[in-house]
């Protein structure tokens, strides 16, 4: 074993034989910037002041020659020689809860179809449960297939024994028809977090926008259900846009809530009605069209939440961007995997970081 110092905030933690710099911290509590973990993205970068690593597989194109000669490493894929001090690009947020990484084993207690495309999965997790932070995502293992997979927590914190996910089928991949399929009840799955950084920043006090596209709206989820447990009552608007009105799941959960909170909004927005949609009288169009007709293409002085898929999430960002409100007000969920590619990983050329 041996010991990490991560400055500049001069935490010590103790890293196990053949563990990365990235996965020890994230287990100790302490957070670094992070993305792919696949040694793909570049995003935790980090500066050996002292000490030998072993960089792994790390991406010539994420980690450069040059980089790694002037003591440069990725920590989601350098192991500890000898002891080390690194120092990482951290910013700390008065809003974070740290939230060690734990393992868990979760029995399923509940499936349900949410739309023909998401099936919505309830676990159980005996004794204290997960304790996260909403907006966060746990790394589920799937028998037989390689690697983990994302998904975020959709329940709120206040039901940390029972973890709901929203899991949405990928035609041809290799763990979403298994579960979509195979899982019954009964079944244990085990799975590994509480993992990201996106998460309500509520010191900063302003009225809250969600824009969630499909599935994206678990995390939104979890945090209006958070916000309004907890008192909040500053303005909160939600747009979720799906495609047709058979996309559309927890329908009637944000129109209660939008009658028993007078601060909650909701908008959900069909872009491609269907012939069975003809009696659709709500919003329709893409979420980023929706929201610059809401609020008339000026965002000043809110806070933007955006989770869904890359190309939603861009675009809402440059109507953002394009109705003066910026880099500091505007926060979204990322978690990648090795199979979406290097490609992929780049940051918005909108954001200098996201």
């Amino acid at each position: 074993m041996h010991s990490l110092t991560v400055e500049p905030v001069g935490h010590h933690v103790a890293v196990q034989p053949g563990q990365t710099v990235l996965e020890a911290c994230l287990r100790a509590g302490v957070w670094l910037p992070y993305a792919c973990g696949h040694g793909l993205c570049g995003t935790c970068k980090v500066e050996v002041l002292d000490g030998e690593v072993e960089h792994g597989r790390a991406s010539p194109f994420a980690l450069m020659d040059f980089e790694r000669d002037e003591g440069f490493a990725l920590a989601c894929t350098a192991t500890l020689c000898s002891d080390v001090t690194v120092e990482a690009d951290i910013e700390e947020d008065a809003d974070a809860v740290a939230r060690p990484v734990r393992d868990f084993v979760g029995t399923v207690s509940r499936l349900e179809p949410l739309t023909p495309e998401i099936l919505g999965i309830w676990l159980g997790v005996e004794g204290e449960g997960v304790r996260f932070q909403a907006g966060q995502y746990v790394n589920v293992r799937v028998d037989g297939v390689d690697g983990p997979r994302a998904f975020s927590l959709a329940g709120p914190p206040s039901l940390p024994d029972a973890v709901e996910l929203h899991v949405r089928l990928v035609p041809g991949g290799a763990a979403t028809p298994l579960l979509h399929d195979r899982l019954a009840i009964g079944d244990r799955l085990g799975f590994s977090g509480p993992y990201g950084r996106f998460f309500v920043r509520r010191s900063h006090a302003r009225p809250m926008l969600f824009l969630a596209g499909g599935s994206g709206l678990s995390s939104p989820k979890s945090m209006i259900l958070d916000l309004l447990e907890t008192g909040c009552a500053l303005p909160i608007t939600l747009i979720h846009g799906v495609r047709t009105g058979q996309d559309l799941y927890f329908d009637g959960l944000f129109r209660r809530l939008e009658r028993e909170h007078p601060n909650f909004r909701y908008i959900p927005a069909l872009s491609d009605p269907a012939v069975e949609d003809s009696t659709w009288n709500g919003a329709t169009g893409l979420v980023h069209e929706v929201a610059e007709r809401l609020y008339g293409g000026s965002f000043k002085g809110l806070s933007a939440y955006l989770c869904g898929p890359p190309p939603m999430i861009e675009a809402c960002i440059r109507i953002l961007m394009k109705g003066r409100l910026f880099e500091r007000d505007i926060f979204t969920e990322k978690f990648v995997t090795a199979a979406d590619g290097a490609a992929s990983l780049a940051k918005s050329p909108l954001f200098k970081r996201v």
